[in-house]
């Protein structure tokens, strides 16, 4: 099948599965054609595998630079030009409404093409709830052919949000466990806890929503009962006030702030605890890789997260904002070696049920049942 797979090529959670998912598919003979503004940072390329840039030219008329329509040419360019079979966006703005448009342009030269939407979290949570967006988030997502969200709990937010006229598919987000996987770095993580201190990690893209602060306060409770160093990895608007707070707090010389990380499976791999504080997670794909390469979670207990961290099995759900009962669960795991052990294992082989092994193929048979009810409509 060929296949069109629109999606934001950064670091965020809708990306990284996007970007995921083509791949995967193109390894089990699928011809996949990514469109985007940029190339995604996890895209390994493939000979199935093809990118399309999508330019958006500058003008003085406009004071911002019209991407959704840009996206609209440039998706009837590459499926008129490489007869693609289906079209699969991520995230719903703009995506599914270019999609949308670019279809009924296609429909005046005879041809046509299905598009599924998937729905990643914040372009329903947030940015969707906003009536500047609303009804052309839910016009778009209603023609969609198919809906599919990365959790129940994203399903019931949208169901309760929209007027939603279709049924909506959860396929959860999934993990590589050949990439992600506790691998020997001894040498690494004595470089960087050489008294053997604990390590906490915490990856996000710094937004409020991520509550990052939360995590410096919770980490600094921590080093009060037992030495440890805590990773912050990634970037985003809050990342000065995290690293403000660290050093208003005393606790900065334990930090590092490691910016972007591509490598992100050996980082992990060095980590004993894992910390989400964010006040919505759709799903917590983060939490998940951490827990693929070992390493439980501390997380709050919002939106989808406890569909992937089992509380007092892979690690400990909070309330948000209650830094002192996520402090309480993480000294609880991190100051008993036989304990921390357990839970490593036990966030280990819970991950391994979201392997992608389980999750393509459920992409594969809405595919195909979205083509063959396309042809016979």
């Amino acid at each position: 099948m060929k296949i069109g797979i629109v999606c934001y090529p950064t670091f965020g959670g809708s990306g990284v599965l996007a970007t995921e998912l083509g791949m995967a598919l193109s390894q089990k003979g699928h011809e996949i054609h990514f469109i985007t503004y940029q190339q995604p940072v996890r895209l390994h390329f493939h000979p199935n595998i093809y990118y399309h840039e999508v330019s958006v030219p500058t003008y003085p008329l406009f004071d911002f630079p019209p991407y959704e329509t840009a996206l609209t040419s440039t998706l009837v360019n590459v499926i008129t030009n490489n007869n693609l079979d289906l079209l699969h966006v991520h995230y719903a703005i703009p995506h599914a409404s270019a999609a949308y448009f670019a279809r009924q342009i296609l429909k005046k030269s005879g041809r046509d093409i299905p598009y599924i939407t998937t729905l990643h979290g914040t372009d329903i949570t947030l940015v969707g709830r906003d009536q500047t967006y609303a009804p052309v988030v839910a016009f778009s997502i209603n023609e969609s052919d198919a809906i599919t969200a990365v959790s129940h709990n994203l399903k019931d937010e949208t169901v309760a949000s929209f007027p939603i006229e279709k049924n909506i598919h959860v396929i959860h987000n999934f993990i590589d466990i050949n990439r992600f996987y506790q691998s020997d770095k001894d040498h690494f993580k004595k470089m960087l806890a050489p008294n053997g201190e604990r390590i906490l990690a915490h990856v996000s893209n710094f937004r409020k929503v991520k509550r990052v602060e939360d995590v410096i306060h919770v980490f600094q409770k921590v080093r009060e009962k037992m030495p440890c160093k805590l990773l912050m990895i990634g970037d985003g608007p809050e990342r000065p006030n995290a690293e403000e707070l660290s050093r208003s707090l005393e606790v900065c010389n334990d930090i590092r702030f490691l910016g972007k990380q591509e490598q992100m499976d050996e980082i992990l791999s060095i980590s004993d605890l894992f910390l989400l504080t964010s006040s919505y997670e759709s799903f917590g794909l983060s939490a998940l890789e951490a827990m693929s390469c070992g390493v439980p979670v501390i997380s709050t207990n919002a939106g989808g997260l406890g569909e992937i961290n089992v509380h007092g099995l892979t690690g400990y759900l909070s309330n948000v904002a209650d830094v002192d009962d996520m402090a309480k669960h993480a000294i609880s795991i991190l100051e008993n070696e036989e304990v921390l052990n357990q839970f490593k294992n036990q966030a280990k082989t819970h991950a391994m049920k979201f392997e992608k092994q389980f999750i393509i193929p459920q992409y594969e048979q809405l595919y195909n049942e979205v083509v063959q009810n396309y042809k016979k409509a």
